[in-house]
């Protein structure tokens, strides 16, 4: 653990996956101290872990008090109970804030906290993806976009970080606009009546997308793993850079129809496969198809892939400072 200076009061954030929990505690809605991971699946419920922290920092922080608790989490709330397929215990709003004696516990979902934390990050943890793009600040509304397991998209509206619009972007139509991306449409609606964004534009839609241009050449795919293909086209596997190039072209075509739709100013690409691809972003098919879309006199506005390892805390922080009084218990406007 990392020393840190002496605090009376602290809010507890956590960012709960399916396998792995982090949690820490902010002092002021930015800094986040004193992180720890623990696996989901080594402990009974939401509370345990919580609880689990919550001792150490009685044991280690001598004379704080943490009263509050911002959890980042997939899912949605049916009325106090969260709906979530990835996690290995139930989770009841009112029997979990019971079972801590905290004073409130507001869930949130875990995209929508990526949208809180963007105002907070620190400009030099942004890589730009379009040549010349300039930096003249954060600039709100700003269109969020994360490939990971599944396509996370939301809106940062304001420059606090304190009003977020969650998307349905991910189960949107996937929409085609070449002869290779229509192949591949037509391979895929042959095995699911709905071929959403998410099917192509994600880790698991990365295998999607290998083994139907592999289909609709008369191949076999080679690969099963997204982490499988990249390792492939950068060992300079034709089939596999291929599959990341026809990736970075359709994900630059899909951020652009996002940014025009939503009237972004600025996006932000996290995710855990954008850093895994992050040579084939650069590499220029993402950049074509996503500038191709603004004609003049539109300028495309700026592109930024996110180097930044704990957005879902730091939003789970940003949330906590900016709702000071809304810690209720509820999604509040971050619903799915």
């Amino acid at each position: 653990m990392d020393v840190v200076r002496n605090c009376a009061q602290g809010c507890l954030v956590a960012d709960v996956g399916g396998t792995n929990a982090r949690l820490g505690w902010s002092p002021d809605g930015h800094e986040i101290c004193d992180v720890a991971t623990y696996r989901c699946r080594e402990h009974a419920s939401l509370a345990d872990v919580l609880n689990d922290y919550l001792h150490w920092l009685a044991s280690n922080r001598a004379g704080m008090q943490v009263r509050d608790a911002v959890v980042a989490i997939a899912g949605y709330l049916h009325g106090d109970r969260l709906v979530n397929a990835n996690l290995p215990w139930a989770v009841s709003v009112a029997r979990t804030t019971e079972a801590t004696g905290l004073a409130s516990l507001a869930l949130i979902n875990d995209f929508g906290a990526v949208a809180h934390a963007i105002p907070g990050v620190q400009r030099h943890a942004l890589v730009p993806l379009l040549p010349g793009q300039q930096d003249v600040g954060m600039r709100a509304p700003a269109l969020v976009l994360g490939p990971g397991t599944g396509l996370g998209a939301a809106m940062c509206l304001d420059c606090r970080g304190s009003d977020v619009l969650l998307t349905e972007s991910g189960h949107a139509a996937l929409a085609a606009n070449n002869a290779v991306e229509l192949d591949v449409l037509r391979d895929l609606a042959q095995r699911w009546p709905h071929v959403d964004n998410e099917r192509v534009l994600s880790g698991t839609g990365m295998v999607h997308l290998h083994a139907s241009l592999a289909r609709v050449r008369g191949a076999s795919s080679r690969h099963e793993q997204a982490e499988e293909i990249v390792d492939a086209a950068l060992g300079g596997d034709a089939d596999a850079r291929e599959t990341l190039d026809v990736f970075c072209g359709w994900l630059g075509s899909l951020v652009a129809d996002l940014a025009l739709t939503l009237g972004a100013r600025e996006v932000y690409l996290a995710g855990g496969v954008t850093a895994h691809i992050a040579p084939f972003l650069h590499a220029g098919p993402f950049q074509q198809r996503y500038a191709g879309k603004f004609a003049m006199p539109r300028t495309p506005p700026p592109v930024w892939r996110i180097d930044h390892g704990q957005l879902g805390l730091a939003g789970a922080a940003m949330y906590g400072w900016t709702h000071p009084a809304s810690r209720d218990g509820r999604f509040l406007e971050e619903h799915t």
